[in-house]
């Protein structure tokens, strides 16, 4: 088995894992899998009520991911600033574009996902797959502005709100 360089994560630190978000590696665990030792980072989603083994030597090949800089988070609420880029492709495509952004972890595509989607009080109402995917790209970016600024998820979430709304007005 060949191993891939190993990430340089430790316990308790929070990471970003492409698929769930933020998440916070609780231990390093050893386990014998079919036979073959793995070295296990179990991952914490706290708000999905979830643990996620990943193994230390696969942890960068899947996308996982120290929280961004405080750099890339004002880069993301510059983003959301910009006007919305709206394709005039079908529906079905563009969801699935967004999907991808959205599980691609990186910060900045995920604030774009957000742009895009978001509806000031004046504009038509969004169908439920558009609001489903708003609400999870909005609830990644809110989660990784909150823990990259120290943990206050409701300040977070303001912030992210109130770029939202300069845009509008």
């Amino acid at each position: 088995m060949t191993k891939t360089k190993k990430a340089e994560f430790r316990p308790n630190e929070y990471v970003v894992y492409p698929a769930h978000g933020v998440g916070q590696i609780v231990s390093i665990e050893s386990q014998e899998i079919a036979g073959i030792p793995l070295e296990l980072f179990v991952i914490s989603f706290e708000k999905d009520k979830m643990t996620l083994r990943v193994p230390t030597h696969k942890a960068t090949e899947i996308g996982m991911r120290s929280l961004s800089s405080p750099d890339v988070v004002s880069r993301a609420m510059s983003t959301l600033k910009g006007k919305a880029k709206v394709k005039r492709a079908m529906w079905s495509r563009r969801a699935q574009e967004y999907e991808q952004k959205i599980n691609s972890g990186d910060l900045i595509a995920i604030a774009e996902v957000v742009r895009d989607l978001h509806r000031s009080d004046d504009q038509r109402e969004q169908s439920y797959s558009e609001r489903q995917l708003y609400e999870a790209a909005l609830e990644r970016l809110t989660r990784e502005v909150a823990a990259v600024a120290g943990g206050d998820e409701v300040a977070a979430a303001k912030q992210v709100d109130e770029v939202l709304v300069s845009r509008a007005a």
